[in-house]
């Protein structure tokens, strides 16, 4: 995998993926931001996020879940101090569909927590400590 991240004045960025997918970095406004993209940590929740649904999504679909849509809301806690790393993140997924098995959806969360999911593993090995929940959303 590669990517390039080239600057664009001030403290905005934009990166280009390997397939060919941009995405705009920007500071915050008291570092000279002007708030033209999202912020590099903020990326890494969206990572983490987008690794552990794929895995979800597909974990519960393997198993012949009529599963409608997944969200997961991440948040995560930083260090005071200078590199202001992440230290905790939490995971709370929504699975929303019709007549979800708890016991899939539970197998689902934790085989991407424990086995799948590169991105929060990498995190979790490094340190990190990774809390996840689930809802289940039942569909008419």
């Amino acid at each position: 995998m590669k990517a390039q991240v080239k600057w664009g004045g001030n403290v905005h960025f934009v990166a280009t993926t390997g397939t060919g997918h941009t995405i705009a970095m920007d500071g915050p406004e008291e570092k000279g931001g002007q708030n033209l993209g999202a912020r590099p940590m903020e990326l890494m929740l969206v990572a983490v996020g987008g690794c552990s649904s794929y895995d979800v999504v597909g974990i519960l679909q393997k198993s012949r879940q009529d599963v409608e849509s997944c969200e997961v809301f991440v948040e995560g806690e930083r260090a005071d101090a200078v590199p202001a790393v992440y230290t905790k993140m939490h995971l709370k997924f929504v699975v929303s569909g019709r007549n979800l098995k708890e016991s899939q959806v539970k197998k689902a969360v934790s085989l991407s927590a424990e086995k799948y999911c590169s991105a929060s593993i990498m995190l979790q090995e490094a340190g990190v400590e990774m809390t996840h929940s689930y809802e289940i959303v039942e569909l008419d």
